[in-house]
């Protein structure tokens, strides 16, 4: 369901609305005494309700849900984030089109984006690749231009999700540190591209159970299909279940 095609339709509906009875049926219930009507009563009260509402999601934050186990260990299934829509430029709403740059990705950016064959889909991984890069993987280790990415074991997972006794890596990309998973009895994906001009390459920490840029369904991603950098975890729930409280306000890295 694409909530900013609502909003953007719902708003676009409430201002006719209330541009039509500004300029018309106003002054027609004036000459007859007649009370403002219940659908202008509701346009009036909503408008600038949907306006901030609409402003928020495209300009300033949005909340999406975890729905995959591809970036664990840092992301599980059920958790809420909110992306910064800020990071790489503000764009129309439904259009997606860049009017104001106010920054560029960088490598090991936790990035929501839209699946280019299918821009309603969105997924969340973690940018390994930029334009113009050469990216080998190979064995689980990835090299950027020759460089091989830095990483270090860091023990097993043991909080379940399926994945229980996975290797823990600490990977090291620019000057940050994140966690990845290595699930046991799962081939690496070997992969070796140059990325296109305007393209990025992504992959899910969860390496060896991940549908990203190593595959055809998702390929190389658009600077277009960029929403935003994954910030905050503002909430777990898995329904059925309970929340998980620890979980509630955990920074992504």
């Amino acid at each position: 369901m694409d909530f900013s095609l609502i909003l953007t339709l719902l708003f676009a509906a409430s201002g006719l609305i209330l541009l039509v009875d500004a300029a018309i049926l106003k002054r027609r219930r004036a000459a007859s005494n007649k009370k403002e009507p219940l659908l202008t009563q509701y346009a009036r009260s909503l408008f600038p309700v949907i306006l901030i509402v609409l402003g928020v999601r495209s300009f300033v934050v949005e909340p999406f849900r975890i729905p995959s186990a591809s970036m664990m260990p840092g992301l599980v299934d059920g958790d809420f984030i909110f992306v910064n829509k800020f990071s790489y430029g503000l764009r129309l709403p439904v259009l997606n089109t860049k009017f104001l740059s106010t920054g560029q990705p960088h490598r090991g950016d936790v990035v929501v984006f839209r699946l280019p064959s299918d821009p309603s889909i969105h997924l969340i991984k973690r940018l390994i690749g930029l334009p113009g890069d050469h990216v080998v993987v190979r064995n689980n280790e990835i090299f950027i231009n020759g460089s091989r990415v830095q990483s270090r074991r860091d023990g097993e997972y043991s909080r379940g999700y399926g994945f229980s006794g996975a290797d823990l890596e600490i990977e090291r990309i620019g000057e940050r540190d994140h966690l990845i998973m290595l699930a046991r009895n799962r081939m690496s994906t070997d992969y070796e591209t140059d990325v296109p001009t305007g393209k990025y390459f992504f992959m899910g920490d969860n390496r060896n159970d991940s549908e990203d840029s190593r595959f055809g369904k998702v390929g190389f991603v658009p600077d277009g299909n960029l929403d935003g950098r994954a910030m905050l975890i503002w909430m777990n729930w898995q329904i059925p279940g309970w929340p998980i409280w620890q979980r509630f306000g955990m920074k992504i890295t």
